[in-house]
């Protein structure tokens, strides 16, 4: 079997989710808000109240500064006020507004932290793509043959596209512009050129 190729010039993806939420409103006043996953809340640290907290963003700093006002999903758990970040090790720890204790913080864990999706800050290249942009769009080859569609991005060792193909079978295609030379989100699609054996991974 052969290796995944390790290919240099990467493209760039930022790791904030895309989901769509409808805000509460009559029926005949229904709009769709995007929202974007900036964190899922994790165990309780310590006994003070803090969560540790699964990142889903490239910019912690930005995302949970002091006094900032998150959105969460399930609704009823929020909004939460940050009152204040910081790495511990490897991980984010939250302290939140009126969790103060262990339990409490027990209350929030799986909880999902969200952000209006038009709040993330413009990319500042032009083959720089949040990971949303890229779920959902159809994968051709240079031939134009269809491949299957991106199911989610891997962060593991890499920006992985995580593909869906369409004998069911996932594939691994690293998001170097070597590899996926095009990427059109107006056609909804990306274009794989790939390395020989890399389709039969």
């Amino acid at each position: 079997m052969s290796s995944t190729p390790t290919v240099a010039d990467p493209r760039t993806t930022n790791q904030d989710h895309e989901r769509l939420r409808c805000s509460p409103a009559p029926p005949e006043a229904l709009t769709i808000v995007k929202t974007v996953v900036v964190a899922r809340i994790g165990r309780p640290q310590g006994v003070l109240g803090e969560v540790t907290i699964e990142l889903h963003t490239d910019a912690p700093e930005e995302r949970f500064a002091d006094g900032s006002v998150l959105t969460t999903d399930p609704p009823e758990r929020g909004p939460l006020r940050i009152e204040a970040a910081r790495q511990h090790g490897s991980a984010w720890v939250l302290s939140i507004e009126g969790i103060e204790d262990r339990p409490s913080a027990e209350t929030l864990r799986n909880t999902l932290l969200l952000v209006a999706a038009d709040e993330r800050p413009p990319l500042d290249q032009v083959d720089e793509f949040y990971d949303d942009q890229l779920i959902g769009l159809r994968v051709e080859d240079t031939e134009g043959f269809e491949l299957g569609q991106v199911r989610r991005i891997s962060h593991v060792g890499g920006d992985l596209l995580v593909i869906r193909r369409n004998d069911g079978r996932e594939l691994l295609v690293p998001f170097v512009s070597a590899i996926v030379p095009e990427v059109d989100l107006a056609a909804g699609k990306v274009v794989v050129d790939p390395p020989p054996g890399l389709l039969e991974l």
